[in-house]
């Protein structure tokens, strides 16, 4: 019993590496910044809002109460008053970021893209590739005050990471 925990652990662990790790990514080259040709794509994707925006995950929108995106995933592996964490598969993970008992983030991991939604319905067209291979693509909603990003990793395995938040 105590090898079955330890390694259950250890997932959970390795897990919270990788979101991390995504989210240390996509600070990065946040904070690099973009080359000239790439902002210009950039503006014209903020300005062109598609109707087919990803809006929300499983039922689970912005603005909810912890209690009602409970009701429609289930119960958490981790949960708080600020952050709840499901492990919904071997290859999809969430995490719900709350203020003031209401949703403001919702970030889903899928391991190998199984599952991911295309990034024509998250994003809409033009992802922007990086060197290493990585494409990523935001756009933002200034008309309901959110944002929904999709980033392709371009590791051995990758991981598809789409992430709708909130903002003022």
């Amino acid at each position: 019993m105590r090898y079955s925990t330890e390694r259950s652990n250890m997932r959970l662990n390795l897990i919270y590496f990788l979101i991390g790790a995504l989210l240390l990514l996509l600070l990065g080259v946040i904070a690099k910044g973009q080359s000239p040709a790439q902002t210009s794509s950039t503006a014209k994707a903020h300005a062109q809002m598609q109707q087919s925006l990803y809006r929300e995950y499983r039922g689970v929108r912005l603005g909810m109460t912890a209690t009602e995106a409970r009701a429609k995933l289930g119960e958490p592996s981790l949960k708080s008053d600020e952050q709840d964490f499901y492990i919904l598969s071997a290859n999809e993970t969430v995490q719900l970021a709350y203020i003031g008992g209401k949703v403001v983030t919702i970030s889903t991991d899928y391991l190998g893209g199984i599952g991911a939604p295309d990034y024509r319905n998250v994003v809409g067209d033009g992802l922007l590739q990086r060197p290493d291979g990585s494409t990523f693509r935001m756009v933002l909603n200034d008309a309901e005050r959110f944002w929904v990003s999709y980033n392709k990793s371009a590791t051995v395995v990758p991981t598809v990471t789409i992430t709708i938040g909130a903002y003022k």
